[in-house]
C-alpha cells in the first residue's frame, strides 16, 4: 500500500510539472519566434494569439485522446474481431445482438429506469429545494437530505441489501424492511428476487442517492430567480402555487433540464448497484453488467462485449450532446 500511495503522489506531482512546464515553454517559444516588439509586432502578437490557445489545450488534448478518443475506437476495433481479439469476424458481433435476449432484458430494464429515475429523483429535488428554502433550519434539512451523495454507490448498494435482506422463517428478520412488514402482521418477503418488485427496489436506492443531488442544484437555481418577480406576483394576488407553476419553473426549466439529463447520463452507465444487490440475476440485468459478463466472465468474449458496450455508447451519446447544447443555452440566456 505504501508503494502504491508513492507511486500515485509521484505520477500526479509529474503531470502537473509536465503541464506546468509546457504552459510555460509554449509561451516562451511563442514569444522567441513571434516577439511583441519591433516593426511586424501588430502582426506578429496576431499570430501568437491565433496559437496560442492551442498550446495550451494541448495536455488536454493528449489526456482525452489518451482516455477517451483511444478507448472508444478500441472497443470498436474490438467489436468487429471474435471473442479474443485475434480474428476479424466484421459485423457478425452486431447481428448477433439482434438475436441475444439477455440484451432485450438488459435494454428493456434500462428503459425502465430511464422512465423513472430521473423523473422521480428530479421531481422529489425540485420538491425539497421549494420545503426547504424558506425553513430557518433549511440549511440542516438540506445537509441531510445531501448526505446519500456522500456514500459510494457500493456502500449504498450494502447498506440498502441489508434493509431488503430476507430471511426464512423460523429465523428472525434481519432486514429492516421484512421486520416491519412482520411487526404488522404480515408474511417478509424476498425483495430482491421477485420480478419487477426487484428493479423497482434497486431504482429506490438510486433515488435515494440523487434526490440530494437534485435539490442542490435546483435551490441554487430557484434562489437566481429574481425576487422583484415574485414580490410582483404577490401583489398582483398570486398564491404560492401559481407563483411556483407560472414562474418559478419556467425560469428554471434550463436547469431542470440539465439535471434530468445528467441522472439519466448516470443511469445508463449504473453498474455499482445491480452488481452487488443482485449481480443481474431475477431479471435485474442492465447493459453496464451486461458488458461486464461478457468481458469477464464465464468465456470472456471481448468482441460480444465491445458490441454491448456501443449500444450504451450509443445511447449515451445523444443525451450527453444535447446536454451540452442545453448548458450553452442557459449560459448564454
Amino acid at each position: 500500500m505504501p508503494e502504491a500511495l508513492t507511486l500515485a503522489a509521484a505520477t500526479m506531482l509529474s503531470v502537473l510539472f509536465t503541464c506546468v512546464a509546457w504552459v510555460w515553454g509554449a509561451n516562451r517559444m511563442l514569444d522567441l519566434i513571434w516577439p511583441a516588439t519591433g516593426r511586424r509586432a501588430g502582426r506578429n502578437s496576431a499570430r501568437a494569439g491565433l496559437i496560442r490557445p492551442w498550446l495550451f489545450l494541448g495536455p488536454a488534448l493528449v489526456f482525452m485522446g489518451l482516455y477517451l478518443v483511444w478507448p472508444v475506437l478500441r472497443t470498436g476495433w474490438l467489436a468487429l474481431h471474435d471473442a479474443t481479439g485475434a480474428r476479424f469476424v466484421g459485423l457478425e458481433n452486431l447481428r448477433w445482438l439482434a438475436s441475444d435476449a439477455r440484451l432485450y432484458e438488459a435494454l428493456g430494464n434500462s428503459l425502465a429506469w430511464l422512465l423513472v429515475v430521473p423523473a422521480v429523483s428530479t421531481a422529489l429535488g425540485l420538491i425539497a429545494a421549494v420545503l426547504t428554502d424558506g425553513l430557518r433550519w433549511g440549511v440542516l434539512a438540506r445537509a441531510v437530505l445531501f448526505m446519500p451523495m456522500a456514500i459510494s454507490f457500493v456502500g449504498a448498494a450494502v447498506i440498502w441489501k441489508f434493509i431488503y435482506a430476507f430471511t426464512p422463517e423460523p429465523a428472525p428478520e434481519i432486514g429492516l424492511l421484512n421486520a416491519l412488514v412482520t411487526a404488522a402482521g404480515g408474511a417478509p418477503q424476498a425483495w430482491l428476487t421477485r420480478a419487477f418488485v426487484n428493479d423497482l427496489a434497486l431504482m429506490v436506492v438510486v433515488i435515494w442517492m440523487q434526490t440530494g443531488f437534485a435539490m442542490v442544484i435546483l435551490s441554487a437555481a430557484l434562489r437566481a430567480v429574481p425576487e422583484e418577480t415574485l414580490e410582483a406576483a404577490r401583489l398582483d394576488g398570486a398564491g404560492p402555487w401559481t407563483i411556483f407553476t407560472r414562474i418559478q419553473v419556467p425560469q428554471i426549466r434550463g436547469t431542470l433540464a440539465v439535471v434530468w439529463t445528467a441522472i439519466t447520463i448516470m443511469v445508463l452507465k449504473l453498474f455499482d448497484i445491480v452488481f452487488v444487490m443482485t449481480n443481474g440475476q431475477w431479471g435485474t440485468q442492465v447493459l453496464a453488467n451486461l458488458i461486464y459478463d461478457w468481458m469477464f466472465r464465464g468465456s470472456p468474449d471481448a468482441g460480444r462485449g465491445a458490441a454491448v458496450a456501443l449500444v450504451l455508447m450509443a445511447l449515451v451519446t445523444p443525451l450527453m450532446i444535447w446536454n451540452i447544447r442545453a448548458a450553452l443555452r442557459e449560459e448564454r440566456a
